[in-house]
């Protein structure tokens, strides 16, 4: 009888709890490809972007009270401004249409936003998780998540971002700075990974 109810207990558990299929398997890196961006051409996608090439010699400072202090926090060089330019200019050569852009409160995600689209909006919960309490973490994360699983109605969505916070969400640390992470969202909370693209990957699949 108590075998019984135990296995009631986890059954309930069970369908009590959402499962997302990304974040209970060793991931698997995929390349980008032609035929994805045809599809990323009819819009509907998610494309998560690492921020710019930086000075990894100027690390942020913690705790960082003011996300328009550029002077306590790792710098974008004019390498990370241009690949950011190169970004922007690669996806309207492409023709991959970009509606809504996200970009996170510190200077190196919104300049590279800037750099690359010009328009675009800040969301504070797009914060860096670095150095965060798993707690801490808890609304960031649920933020990336509604970001990265939302339908698009039009065009593709932009999050301008860090790679520490799709590490904690789904166990993947992408690089290098610059690189572009596709995603199809599936509603209610539910992603599919499809490819990484890092910068020097675009001049193959653009054309």
């Amino acid at each position: 009888m108590r075998f019984i109810c135990t296995a009631i207990t986890l059954l309930s558990l069970a369908i009590a709890l959402p499962v997302y299929a990304e974040e209970h398997h060793k991931f698997t890196e995929l390349p980008g490809t032609r035929a994805l961006i045809s599809q990323l051409r009819a819009g509907g996608f998610v494309l998560f972007m690492r921020h710019g090439p930086t000075d990894s010699s100027k690390p942020d400072q913690f705790p960082l009270t003011d996300p328009n202090d550029c002077s306590k926090q790792r710098p974008l060089i004019e390498e990370g401004r241009q690949v950011a330019h190169f970004l922007g200019d690669t996806l309207r050569r492409g023709r991959i249409p970009v509606d809504e852009v996200y970009a996170g409160p510190l200077c190196r995600t919104r300049e590279t936003a800037l750099a690359a689209f010009g328009n675009f909006k800040v969301s504070q919960k797009l914060m860096t998780t670095t150095n965060l309490t798993t707690e801490e973490k808890g609304p960031y994360l649920d933020e990336l998540r509604r970001l990265l699983s939302s339908p698009v109605t039009k065009g593709n969505r932009v999050l301008v971002t860090h790679a520490p916070n799709l590490a904690d969400l789904i166990g993947y640390f992408p690089g290098p700075e610059g690189v572009i992470v596709v995603f199809q969202p599936m509603d209610n909370g539910r992603f599919n990974y499809l490819a990484t693209i890092p910068p020097a990957a675009w001049a193959k699949l653009i054309k």
